[in-house]
């Protein structure tokens, strides 16, 4: 088969080429949208990561494209409707990282409850050995209000179980095996947002998900309560999320993702020319807010970013380019 494969690591080449050896494989440096002059009439296969956008224009200058394998489990940058209206299946990579992700979870709630970053920066910058200031608190005995309860949130319940937490649940879909199993229960997002000491989102983004935390729900927040976001900028309002911040209603957050990172990525344009989109750029300017506030840890998009979920990513993704190629594809969304 004809592939693009777009954004990849150097050492990805030489593994990808050894296993999908007889097909026809372009590397590219970058997103698609770093190269918005290229077309290929013969192109069956794009591989992409979550920052190549493929609309109706990218597949437009793939005519004879069959899949599309993005090497991540969300897929929330592809037009689904526009892929299977022309007889292209997308596969994605459905498990990866469950443990991964819950991992990262809990580095950024550790880092909150015992205020890691503050110390090592205190120690680092200042060259002061004194704990005075950073009292944490403990996770045993507090409540974990689990947003998601997928591969993730499963993992998640888990760990904190292990630290001696409650834990409560929500999803649209609730899980009753997996309640019996590890003991939790589902409440409606309401009572589980005033139930809850930390909320932890693990949900993928859609329509349904989107500002699923928002100005309307937000206030019902236990005061006091802690943010961990590893899923999806826009699962949360940011406006929201400042304000509940500004108000106490937050006492702090984690924060792997940003409602606007790709403004965050673009930042310089915005001294050269006016913003097209006056409330985009306020999301953008509140983000700055959430950079710089003391009780809020950012991190850029990498709860992922292991090498041991990097390798079953693309392990992963190069069984779906060769099960497709052999007629019996795999997980496929659409």
């Amino acid at each position: 088969m004809n592939i693009h494969y777009f954004s990849g690591e150097p050492w990805e080449e030489t593994q990808v080429r050894e296993k999908l050896a007889g097909h026809d494989i372009t590397f590219h440096e970058g997103p698609l949208s770093a190269f918005p002059d290229l077309t290929d009439q013969n192109a069956e296969v794009l591989c992409v990561f979550i920052e190549s956008r493929i609309t109706e224009a990218e597949l437009n200058r793939f005519p004879a494209l069959k899949l599309i394998a993005t090497r991540s489990t969300g897929f929330d940058h592809i037009d689904l409707a526009a892929a299977t209206a022309r007889g292209v299946a997308v596969a994605n990579v459905p498990f990866y990282g469950e443990n991964t992700v819950a991992e990262f979870a809990f580095a950024l709630l550790l880092a909150l409850s015992r205020r890691i970053i503050d110390a090592a920066e205190r120690v680092r910058e200042n060259g002061v050995f004194s704990p005075t200031g950073l009292r944490g608190f403990d996770l045993s005995g507090k409540t974990l209000g689990v947003i998601g309860t997928g591969h993730i949130g499963a993992h998640v319940i888990r760990m904190a179980q292990g630290f001696g937490m409650k834990v409560v649940g929500f999803d649209a879909f609730p899980n009753a095996d997996l309640s019996h199993a590890l003991d939790f229960p589902y409440l409606p997002l309401p009572e589980l947002l005033a139930t809850a000491d930390v909320l932890t989102l693990h949900v993928p983004y859609n329509e349904h998900t989107h500002h699923l935390i928002n100005q309307e729900n937000i206030t019902g927040i236990k005061k006091g309560a802690y943010l961990i976001n590893t899923a999806r900028g826009a699962v949360v309002e940011t406006q929201a999320l400042v304000s509940a911040l500004q108000s106490g209603i937050l006492a702090g957050a984690g924060l792997d993702v940003l409602e606007e990172e790709g403004f965050l990525a673009d930042e310089a344009a915005l001294l050269t020319s006016p913003h097209p989109h006056e409330e985009e750029l306020k999301t953008v300017l509140a983000d700055h807010y959430l950079i710089n506030h003391p009780r809020v840890i950012v991190t850029p998009h990498l709860a992922f970013n292991t090498t041991e979920a990097v390798e079953r990513i693309l392990t992963t993704t190069i069984e779906n380019i060769r099960s497709f190629a052999a007629g019996t594809p795999t997980n496929t969304v659409s």
